[in-house]
């Protein structure tokens, strides 16, 4: 095969390298002859055979998967799902990794990405999450792929190729009930299989097939200056529609950002991302009835639940939009040729307070960006909590908070997606004076 230029390898390629480092994205890194690899499969400190997968834009890196490990980490085990390895699922990286293995460079990863695109030194480490089998049975969410023959299974890596599973091995036991890959599929393109915390699994075909909300109960604890708080609340939400899908993680989030929070009666509160209102929910009970909660969210669909859900509280007001929308932030849209679009310039919502006392902000993987967290600081708030699924994105965000002239209070990691790269974290945010 032709070499791309300025690269010394092409797909298909093997070469011998040490695994030096983990990468956020759940890749090790070496080099080859000054070519950097990013290794799939492999444990840093390790010293393996890998083969190269695809070649990176402008041949800057490579990608590639360890075929073959001559010497190992003390941190490798034998995966315990057969599909996880080169070329079969790409749902999960670190199978063949031990548990505190796994969580260890998790936190390495948090480390770097603050300290590189926040200039700040953390000392944090992955918490586990109550709710998971030794890191297996824990997705109560799946969305199966189906061929067409019909299977339904798990697609490759960075690829549109099904594999054909007997069933995932991080399946919650509901989703396993389904039987999903057993099963033959007619018409549609996936199968999303949902176990929910309150009654019985459903199926849903993608597209076509009828979506039924399901109930998540929500039961959390945590301190705070008056005593503990408990707080038990079930949330109506769509089979289809974004729910945490660890178990356990609803719960553990919102203890951990509503702890260092202390949200006080009489309180504003701000709940930028809310979703179907589970921070919401949670600020409401706080602050009271002489209080006030501003939730924000643009899934128009989230927001007509959490209405309904939320409705008697009496002090939530529900602004259906996109954050930046709410908040009066221009932004540019795409055009449908090479153009680069024309601006929008939406008025700021009535709903959205000049003043908040405490915010929190759970957004999407990309983080809230920087001109919605310095509208969020324009507001002076005593205290921002920050849900972030996305080092990075925390760390790029954090950057601008700091640079309006809060700091980093707290930092926690938890590992509420055992058996992948992914890890959340909850910071926590207060003025600098």
């Amino acid at each position: 095969m032709a070499r791309p230029e300025g690269s010394g390898l092409a797909v298909g390629d093997e070469v011998d390298v040490e695994v030096t480092a983990f990468a956020h994205g759940g890749h090790g890194v070496a080099r080859h002859e000054g070519q950097v690899l990013f290794v799939r499969h492999a444990v840093p400190g390790e010293r393996v055979t890998a083969r190269v997968t695809e070649i990176g834009s402008g041949a800057r890196f490579v990608r590639a998967d360890a075929v073959v490990v001559h010497v190992a980490s003390p941190d490798r085990v034998k995966p315990p799902c057969p599909w996880a390895g080169p070329g079969a699922c790409g749902g999960c990286d670190l199978q063949h990794v031990s548990l505190g293995g796994q969580r260890a460079l998790k936190a390495g990863v948090v480390r770097e990405q603050m300290a590189r695109l926040a200039g700040l030194e953390v000392d944090v480490e992955v918490e586990p999450v109550p709710g998971d089998a030794g890191g297996l049975d824990w997705r109560t969410r799946v969305e199966f792929a189906v061929d067409a023959e019909g299977r339904a299974g798990l697609r490759r890596f960075r690829s549109h190729e099904v594999v054909p599973v007997d069933h995932c091995r991080i399946a919650a036991p509901g989703v396993d009930s389904l039987r999903v890959t057993e099963r033959s599929w007619t018409g549609p393109d996936a199968v999303d299989a949902v176990a929910p915390s309150v009654g019985e699994p459903v199926a849903v075909e993608v597209p076509g097939g009828a979506v039924p909300d399901v109930v998540e109960r929500v039961a959390a604890t945590w301190s705070s200056a008056d005593g503990p708080v408990s707080f038990e609340h079930d949330f109506a939400v769509s089979a289809r529609g974004f729910w945490q899908v660890h178990p356990g993680a609803a719960a553990t989030f919102l203890a951990a950002a509503l702890e260092p929070l202390d949200v006080r009666p009489g309180e504003r509160a701000l709940d930028l991302y809310c979703g179907v209102g589970l921070f919401a929910a949670a600020l409401s009970e706080r602050v009271g009835p002489t209080g006030q909660v501003v939730a924000v969210e643009a899934d128009r669909a989230a927001v007509e639940r959490a209405e309904r859900d939320l409705a008697a509280a009496g002090n939530v007001a529900l602004v259906a939009a996109r954050v930046d929308d709410a908040f009066g932030l221009p932004r540019e849209e795409r055009g449908r040729g090479r153009g680069r679009g024309r601006t929008r310039r939406p008025a700021r919502s009535p709903l959205v307070p000049p003043r908040a006392d405490v915010v929190v902000l759970d957004p999407p993987r990309t983080g809230a960006g920087a001109a919605v967290v310095r509208a969020v600081a324009a507001m002076r708030p005593r205290a921002v909590a920050y849900v972030a699924c996305d080092p990075a994105a925390l760390a790029r965000d954090t950057a601008t908070l700091l640079a309006q002239g809060y700091r980093l209070k707290s930092l926690r990691a938890f590992d509420a997606f055992p058996m992948t790269h992914h890890v959340e974290c909850v910071a926590h945010f207060v003025p600098d004076a």
